[in-house]
């Protein structure tokens, strides 16, 4: 987990105390004392590839024997919105079909992390999950799907609980070769 230096550890500090007493608290009371610097630690954790231009966490491996098809399916996320600071989170659904080279596996829930632990919104998550595993793997095609519930849909604003947006993009064999899509898209859609 990255922390921040001092001086924007203090600054957060302060805006934290700063809320509590906007909204009507006392930023002095046993429980939320501590307060503060909990939500340092947190922030730190949550915006932790604020910034970073791209994902270099990932060995390829050269094959031979591509497959059709390679999907990784409902990896879990949690990311922050943007324009309201509230989380939003779910799964996303990865698949790409491989042109001479593969990435391992457990690579692909740590591009999602790395994408996700920033201020976002679901679509621009979406692309730079694309965006990744085009730069990274170079296939010959891929897919995103990403399935989220939003806290600003949910806690504020419209109050719907439950609501999920959808977004998914298709580049490459997967957008132009329909029998490969179909098969992406009922997969993921079956859970």
């Amino acid at each position: 987990m990255t922390m921040f230096n001092d001086e924007k550890t203090t600054t957060l500090m302060q805006g934290v105390t700063n809320l509590l007493r906007v909204i009507g608290d006392d930023d002095k009371r046993e429980g939320l004392i501590e307060t503060p610097m909990r939500v340092v630690k947190a922030q730190a954790e949550i915006f932790a590839h604020t910034g970073e231009a791209q994902f270099d966490d990932f060995k390829l491996f050269s094959t031979t024997n591509d497959a059709d098809m390679v999907i990784v399916e409902s990896i879990p996320f949690y990311s922050m919105c943007e324009h309201h600071l509230l989380p939003f989170f779910g799964t996303v659904d990865v698949a790409y079909v491989p042109d001479g080279q593969i990435i391992g596996l457990s690579k692909i829930p740590r591009l999602i992390e790395w994408a996700s632990r920033r201020p976002n919104v679901q679509e621009n998550l979406t692309h730079l999950i694309a965006s990744e595993m085009n730069r990274i793997v170079a296939p010959k095609g891929v897919a995103v799907n990403v399935t989220a519930r939003h806290m600003c849909m949910e806690m504020r604003g419209i109050n719907q609980p439950g609501t999920q947006t959808n977004t998914a993009i298709y580049r490459g064999l997967l957008q132009t070769d329909t029998f490969l899509k179909e098969s992406f898209t009922h997969r993921v859609n079956k859970h």
